[in-house]
């Protein structure tokens, strides 16, 4: 009886996997998108908000569901999208919200409406993906619950959403303008100076320059004032003896991140809308773009509070400690914080942990979407730092991405041969003599569109290959980001990937789903999905100064079954000639 039920089980998670459809309600905002001062850490600065809050409201939504989004451009300055991190689109690709691959831009002053259905429950999320405007603030939180006669193999007493990010003081507009100049100009966006749980920090003031006893303006002195209520320490309230869900999402920029609770111990539940076979964890490795579930029972010391921390991995930290108050009482802003230290995180660079941690999450027996036993397309994909026409690029198998006028999916739709060559692909492999460790300077390194096409239901592996930069001696880790799809991880591990060598190791048993995973310094990551999904779907690091230098490609898949793309996603580039002026 039992085998019956997990097989009944299994069907449904299957059913509702392959076979999404509107089912649910209709959910309509209307947002308008501006440039609002805030102080996310104590230092005001110019932030882009929704509604004039910061962060962005929280949608929440029944599996199912229709979202509606009136979306006004309120900015005078720049172009929009806004892309929903985690959502597959099905049918609905050119909502997808990736400016010049699935739709156009919309300027200052036009309204765009986003249609689409949530049809998976899960923890999710939203942010701008023009230019780097996640990084000045443009994001929120999306959550998805299941239909209340959908399993949920765990309980809980509540619920707490945390999302956590790196914030500069030095606008997202300068950090563009250094990323792009020429030799010895060229200037990275640096370490952040705060990091943010639900948009709230606490930077030093003391270090702010003392003021001018005569500005010339106001707005030409940076204003720290830690008494704001706007970086007020987030409070997070528990009662004792409950259990709790804390919904986690990283939305940082650059930093590769740790989150742990003083005391307490979690239960990891689910990864990227997916739940995962439990895992108890003391601190928890989240890399940009990953989304988890983890259960808190609230069994300490009720008469006290705790910390709640966050702290850079990955890569040598100049960030302070992120903290927000876990607290036994009402959660207000008054709580009062800890007395005791705050919590440490393992060693930034202590990757072996990191490795360790992400081969621990596995899919959850009757909660498992079945594995393609093999797959009939593979592409080995190499990232690489170089020089190109002056510039300081990343480069996938030599070609580094540049987004151009017309949306990709458009050029296909349209049959646009004057805006893409749609029958190249770039390299689908690359040379095994590549010394990963000891980067030549690759020198035939192009910038290009980097599309690769694939007939409708192909299941494609892929390899994510790490190198070195152009620094000596240094790998980063890059988190990447498929849109449109979940993926299977098949595997991790270092050196370059070779499959006589490391074909073994893979996980082909219970391998997890995820629509972001983490490629570690000088290893390769693993994974497989299938091109069900027709559409033009990027595929990226989700750190921003890396994808806007060129670090992510497109994937074409049954661009032969494309739903008509609407009038709203059109206009710019090539596709101007297919509406006529009045």
């Amino acid at each position: 009886m039992e085998k019956i039920a997990a097989l009944v089980l299994a069907t449904a998670v299957v059913i509702a996997w392959i076979a999404p459809a509107a089912r649910g309600e209709v959910r309509s905002f209307q947002w308008k998108v501006e440039y609002i001062y805030w102080a996310p850490d104590c230092v005001e600065t110019v932030v882009i908000g929704i509604n004039g809050q910061y962060p962005g409201p929280t949608i929440r939504a029944t599996a199912g569901d229709t979202i509606r989004v009136e979306l006004e451009n309120g900015m005078s300055t720049e172009g929009l999208a806004i892309h929903w991190h985690g959502i597959r689109q099905i049918g609905t690709p050119f909502y997808d919200g990736v400016p010049f691959a699935s739709q156009c831009p919309i300027n200052p002053g036009e309204t765009f409406t986003y249609e689409f259905v949530v049809d998976r429950p899960g923890t999710y999320f939203y942010h701008g993906h023009y230019g780097l405007q996640r990084s000045a603030g443009l994001y929120g939180s999306l959550i998805v619950d299941p239909v209340p006669s959908d399993a949920v193999p765990f309980t809980y007493d509540g619920e707490l959403s945390i999302v956590l990010n790196d914030w500069w003081h030095r606008s997202i507009y300068s950090q563009e303008t250094g990323l792009s100049q020429l030799g010895s100009a060229f200037r990275f966006v640096g370490e952040p100076q705060s990091l943010l749980i639900e948009g709230r920090g606490r930077y030093n003031c003391s270090l702010i320059p003392a003021a001018p006893s005569s500005p010339p303006l106001s707005g030409d002195v940076m204003s720290c004032n830690s008494s704001r209520p706007q970086c007020a320490m987030h409070a997070l309230a528990v009662r004792p003896g409950l259990t709790y869900r804390l919904r986690i999402a990283s939305v940082a920029s650059l930093s590769s991140l740790n989150f742990l609770l003083e005391g307490h111990n979690m239960t990891l539940v689910e990864a990227d809308g997916h739940y995962v076979t439990p895992v108890e964890i003391s601190n928890l490795d989240i890399y940009s773009g990953e989304t988890y579930s983890v259960l808190v029972t609230a069994n300490q010391d009720p008469s006290r509070s705790y910390w709640a921390a966050v702290n850079v991995r990955g890569r040598r930290p100049a960030t302070p400690t992120g903290l927000a108050i876990l607290s036994y009482g009402d959660g207000s802003s008054s709580s009062a914080p800890p007395s005791t230290p705050a919590p440490q995180s393992p060693a930034w660079d202590d990757f072996a942990y990191s490795v360790a941690q992400a081969r621990r999450v596995v899919s959850r027996p009757g909660f498992q979407i079945p594995l393609p036993e093999r797959a009939n397309v593979r592409l080995m994909l190499l990232s690489t730092q170089n020089r190109i026409d002056g510039k300081i690029k990343w480069a996938i198998n030599n070609v580094s991405y540049v987004p151009r006028a017309t949306p990709v999916i458009a050029a296909f739709q349209f049959n646009l041969t004057t805006a893409y060559d749609l029958a190249a692909s770039p390299p689908r492999d690359f040379s095994r003599g590549y010394k990963i460790r000891n980067a030549p300077p690759n020198p035939s390194a192009i910038q290009g569109s980097g599309v690769y096409t694939f007939r409708h239901n192909d299941v494609v592996d892929v390899v994510l290959q790490n190198s070195n930069t152009l620094v000596p001696n240094n790998s980063e880790i890059h988190p990447w980001h498929l849109h449109g799809h979940d993926f299977w991880v098949l595997g991790y591990g270092s050196g370059i990937y070779r499959s006589h060598r490391h074909g073994s190791t893979l996980n082909f048993v219970n391998p997890p789903m995820r629509n972001t995973v983490a490629v570690f310094p000088y290893g390769w990551t693993y994974l497989r999905f299938r091109a069900d999904n027709p559409g033009v779907w990027a595929f990226h690091c989700h750190i921003e100064s890396h994808f806007h230098m060129g670090m992510g490609v497109m994937f074409a898949e049954g661009v032969d079954r494309l739903p008509r793309i609407p009038a709203q996603a059109l206009g710019c580039g090539y596709t101007k000639a297919l509406f006529t002026a009045p």
